[in-house]
């Protein structure tokens, strides 16, 4: 049985382990939370007290975690998790982080023996929760190959390249996404605001171009009000940034990038709106208008 170590057991981590656990394999489970990973025990998971103590007992070590300095942290600083891992080991990267940092770890754990992938998802916590997950992978086809197995309870993973591949590739999806939010938003405020009924037009939109999940998920969440978290607002702007750092390295402009980059952090800085879920640029957009969406009241996290 091919043991897996999954360090992060957050919104996402937490249902990609249980994925695998149901999968048939054995998980070990850490968190700076001990109480997260701990959640995880009935389920059939072993809990561990440190990263390095998680990677020692695995195979493959997974890391679901908040940026790319927790990430350097935990397998090559404090956490110390690549040292403990056994030559021929298996880093899958999930988390989103620059791609310049995934080719340096790539690099890193290659002089220790051991091989790397940055994997990182697309999908939220509804698709960590039902194996729905579009998975972009950079790194070597062999280690490619030897990951097949633990990707397919979690979705579809494609490799797109070599190593700091798949962080581009989730960089891109994070333009589509906050562009296209910003968009959803745009268009259902300017179809209410006309006197037209902006749940109907969703509805009567759907299927034609404009056709997309975030018209199906975020515009259902912004006629509902139902802000609480998927993606968060502060994820978005790291992502936003990240992207507009690539970009400036590569010589290429994105205008519609930073003008979304620049409303999702005047959502998180001066609406206090970082926790909320993505979709909840409509709430800048309608103050930016002095206009709202729908009457419903707002849902927020508890």
């Amino acid at each position: 049985m091919t043991r897996v170590a999954v360090l992060g057991i957050g919104l996402m981590g937490a249902p990609m382990a249980r994925r695998l656990i149901g999968a048939g394999f054995e998980v070990i489970a850490w968190s700076r939370t001990l109480s997260k990973a701990d959640a995880l025990r009935p389920h059939g998971a072993v809990v561990a007290g440190s990263p390095a103590e998680a990677a020692a007992m695995a195979d493959v070590v997974i890391a679901m975690l908040a940026d790319g300095p927790a990430v350097t942290d935990v397998l090559f600083g404090d956490g110390a998790a690549a040292a403990a891992m056994k030559p021929g080991g298996l880093v899958i990267d999930m988390s989103s982080i620059p791609p310049s940092l995934a080719r340096d770890h790539a690099a890193r754990l290659a002089a220790s023996g051991v091989s790397h992938l940055d994997a990182p998802v697309s999908g939220g916590t509804r698709g960590a929760g039902d194996g729905s997950l579009a998975i972009m992978v950079g790194g070597e086809e062999a280690a490619f190959e030897t990951a097949r197995p633990i990707f397919a309870p979690l979705g579809r993973a494609i490799r797109v390249g070599p190593a700091g591949s798949g962080q581009l590739a989730k960089l891109a999806n994070q333009v589509i996404v906050g562009v296209t939010i910003g968009a959803v938003s745009e268009a259902l405020l300017l179809a209410a605001a006309g006197g037209a009924d902006p749940a109907a037009v969703r509805e009567a939109i759907r299927g034609g171009f404009a056709e997309s999940r975030i018209l199906e998920e975020h515009g259902r969440r912004m006629i509902e009000r139902d802000f609480r978290p998927g993606g968060m607002v502060r994820t978005q702007v790291k992502d936003l940034d990240t992207a507009l750092a690539a970009a400036a390295d590569a010589g290429v402009t994105l205008p519609l990038t930073q003008d979304a980059r620049e409303r999702f952090a005047a959502l998180r800085d001066a609406m206090g709106g970082g926790g909320l879920d993505h979709s909840a640029l409509l709430l800048q957009l309608e103050a930016a208008s002095g206009r709202r969406l729908t009457a419903a009241p707002d849902q927020r996290p508890d």
